[in-house]
């Protein structure tokens, strides 16, 4: 639904259209849809063309900014959701309507498929049309397309909300550079049972912690393609919904990728194009491409316009582009990481790399570990090391890893407990003076020392109460 939607749109929007309204209508369990623009309108010659199935061959050249393909799209978005699809258009105040209606053709197969006529008294005589025309072109020139007689889903006035909130998604991503084109340029206002689409950038361009890398052009038969590449913030660095709503429906490791834009259009996003997989670890790397409608035959767009593919020499320039980016994107975790190694100096677990595995291993060198360590006899101690062990062992490493790539803004470090931390922190702060550290000093040992490093405010808190900030 969401697609066909988006085909008709673009015909809108290759009309010029400032203003397109979509309207869904469960009509006592005959709905129907209907999209309307204030575009430039069709004659009823330019109308019955359009109206005829491949009207356009797809190697004709085309204006600039067409968004069209191969003179399909309206019809097969429209018989892929509907058997009676009408299409009435108004130019230089002259009106013209022409209607498919495929059961009527079924019923009559010796009718050579003919379209069916609508005058302007039929619109008059007609209560829907007439009330469907007065809303949309009585002041204006432009074109309705009405889709009647559904057929793609289970009848329910639920599924079809259910389509509408999928369609409004879908258009606010695909269309998100007319609904919100930028500083002196002029806009396309959307409207879906009369609310406003409001733009979609995946990129979350809105954002200080986004990083914008260079960007990089390719030349290809006379033309340019231009490729941007974004890095997202990490989720540290943006509230939980906005985290969530930049993820989308199928995630960051789903979503991350290239988007490919056709006269500022969307065609196809989060794919590498199977030049690399998708890893953790480049899940905020989102990269725009925008390339020109002279060049479909070579991405192979499909019909739907919802199918892109690269040609092979395009494909080794974009991989070169992956090999600059792709450090970016990985030094978001990779440098947060570095900052907490760095600024905990004593920590409970330490990271281990060697020949090419990692492992995490608790400090067996940290302050309670070694004191609780020479207060046991020597069975004991045996017993706090297969302990150890155990712990080391058992780390849920696969899980740990599946809740940080579905959701790591849902890790969390238990809540802090004054009762149990506070005699704990008593005693390093004596283990510390035992060995000659003073109290000057102590202050910034704990607050560099797992656990109280992870909770910096509650001990600095702990600390003056104690006496020692």
């Amino acid at each position: 639904m969401e697609t066909a939607v988006a085909d008709i749109i673009d015909n809108s929007i290759t009309a010029e259209a400032t203003a397109i309204k979509i309207n869904f209508s469960w009509n006592e369990s005959s709905p129907w849809i209907s999209v309307s623009d204030n575009g430039h309108g069709m004659s009823e010659e330019e109308l019955i063309n359009a109206m005829r199935l491949g009207s356009q061959h797809p190697s004709n050249e085309r204006p600039e900014k067409d968004l069209g393909r191969f003179g399909l799209g309206l019809k097969t978005a429209s018989f892929s959701q509907c058997r009676q699809l009408t299409v009435i258009s108004k130019k230089n105040n002259k009106v013209s309507g022409y209607e498919w209606d495929l059961e009527w053709i079924k019923n009559n197969p010796d009718s050579k498929w003919e379209i069916r006529v609508i005058s302007t008294d039929d619109i008059t005589n007609s209560p829907f049309l007439n009330k469907v025309f007065t809303e949309s072109l009585l002041l204006s020139d432009g074109t309705i397309v009405l889709w009647r007689e559904l057929d793609r889903f289970d009848q329910s006035e639920k599924k079809l909300n259910s389509l509408v909130d999928q369609t409004r998604k879908h258009l606010e991503l695909v269309f998100h550079r007319y609904l919100s084109p930028g500083a002196g340029k002029k806009g396309v206002e959307i409207l879906l049972n009369n609310a406003p689409l409001e733009a979609f950038n995946p990129f979350y361009t809105s954002h200080s912690a986004t990083q914008e890398l260079p960007s990089q052009s390719i030349q290809l038969e006379g033309t340019v393609i231009n490729v941007q590449p974004y890095v997202l913030p990490h989720y540290n660095k943006t509230t939980r919904e906005n985290y969530e709503k930049y993820a989308g429906d199928d995630g960051y490791l789903q979503n991350q990728g290239f988007y490919l834009y056709r006269n500022n259009r969307l065609i196809i996003k989060g794919t590498w194009f199977r030049i690399i997989k998708k890893e953790e670890l480049t899940k905020l790397i989102r990269v725009q491409i925008d390339i020109p409608n002279s060049l479909d035959h070579l991405w192979k767009i499909d019909v739907k316009k919802a199918h892109a593919s690269p040609p092979e020499g395009i494909k080794k320039e974009l991989r070169q582009i992956i090999d600059k980016i792709a450090f970016s994107g990985k030094n978001v975790y990779r440098q947060r990481g570095k900052k907490l190694q760095d600024k905990i100096k004593e920590p409970a677990w330490n990271r281990i790399q060697s020949k090419g595995k990692i492992q995490y291993v608790i400090n067996r060198q940290h302050h309670l570990v070694t004191e609780l360590e020479n207060q046991l006899i020597p069975e004991q101690q045996d017993k706090l090391n297969a302990l150890i062990t155990m712990l080391e062992g058992s780390f849920p490493a696969e899980l740990f890893y599946s809740d940080v790539a579905s959701e790591p803004e849902s890790l969390n470090k238990p809540d802090f407990d004054e009762e149990l931390f506070s005699p704990v922190l008593d005693d390093i702060i004596q283990l510390m003076m035992n060995q000659g550290i003073t109290l000057g000093e102590i202050p910034n040992r704990i607050l560099s020392s797992d656990p109280f490093a992870t909770y910096p405010d509650e001990t600095k808190k702990l600390l003056k109460e104690k006496g020692y900030l």
